[in-house]
């Protein structure tokens, strides 16, 4: 038997929250015997860095992107005798770019078959309809490795130690001892083009929040300190940390109040309990995944939640055990 390595390849997909519900069906292809070879954005190395995957950031034209799949190939192809042989990448993005750049790389690709993409792709599924996002990735890994598996209670993102004794470290210099509450008022992006920041979470966070006597933690992204510093004066913020650090900082918490946004699905894939305040997104097809996930909707038709719901909510999640 030959000990070479079942060398795969992989374009994740754009967003923090796609990435952190591909979790699991990236680990069953790595627990399968396959050496991930992950080519996607800047910050998923760090959120990533807990399984020890290789992840090459994503270039910014077609032309650099499919040159990068092409070196990743070359690599391939002398690290694994029988990288040509099979399928040997998989593309999670739907988009028709995604899988043209894997064929112009010479690259046998499994994805879905979406905007006339079936003729570029090694072989194409039809996307399922009415599910949620992390089964259409499932399902995807699936395929390829010809078995069905059931699908998994928690997503257990890893942390890093280097992630893990930077947040300790983080926490000590802004006297932040565990058990504190994180709040993510923000959210990229619209669902069906509605907002999807909760408009009350300023005022929930000043005037309901301190109550519970818990430390406020806040950890803006790119463009979102100023609003931070705003509306969230109460909060500690912790500005620039990296989504690594970020995953073992939420793992330090005691529960995390979160918009439908990425930092959201982080909370929930480490295992912190995490309130998921949602307005107009659907939770059967993007809400956070976990045991530990309490989604928070609007009321009689409304919506929104309520502070007093959200109040009642928190209350019931802090509550000794």
């Amino acid at each position: 038997m030959s000990d070479a390595p079942r060398l795969l390849i992989v374009r994740l997909r754009n967003w923090v929250g796609d990435v952190t519900l591909g979790v699991p069906t990236l680990q069953r292809l790595a627990d399968a015997g396959h050496e991930l070879r992950l080519l996607g954005k800047g910050w998923a190395r760090d959120l990533l860095a807990g399984h020890g995957w290789q992840v090459t950031p994503l270039a910014k034209t077609t032309r650099e992107r499919v040159a990068q799949l092409r070196t990743l190939r070359c690599q391939a192809l002398a690290d694994d005798p029988g990288f040509a042989r099979h399928l040997n990448a998989v593309c999670f993005p739907y988009s028709f770019s995604s899988a043209l750049e894997f064929r112009l790389a010479g690259l046998k690709a499994i994805g879905h078959a979406h905007e006339a993409r079936s003729l570029l792709l090694a072989r194409a599924l039809a996307r399922p309809r009415s599910v949620h996002e992390l089964q259409v990735y499932w399902q995807l890994g699936s395929a390829f490795l010809g078995r069905d598996a059931p699908l998994p209670a928690a997503i257990d993102l890893r942390v890093s130690t280097a992630h893990d004794a930077a947040a300790r470290a983080l926490l000590a210099a802004h006297g932040v001892a565990p058990g504190c509450i994180v709040i993510c008022p923000f959210a990229g992006g619209t669902f069906e083009g509605r907002d999807k920041s909760w408009p009350a979470f300023a005022e929930f966070a000043a005037q309901v929040l301190p109550a519970f006597g818990r430390p406020l933690v806040i950890c803006p992204g790119p463009g979102e300190q100023a609003l931070a510093q705003a509306r969230f004066g109460g909060a500690t913020l912790l500005a620039d940390v990296n989504l690594g650090v970020y995953a073992a900082l939420l793992k330090h918490a005691a529960l995390m109040i979160s918009n439908d946004t990425g930092p959201g699905h982080i909370a929930a894939a480490v295992g912190t309990p995490l309130l998921s305040v949602l307005g107009p997104t659907d939770p059967r097809q993007w809400g956070a995944w976990g045991p530990h996930v309490t989604l928070l909707r609007g009321r009689g038709g409304a919506a929104w939640p309520s502070v007093a719901q959200a109040r009642d909510a928190v209350a019931a999640l802090l509550a000794p055990r």
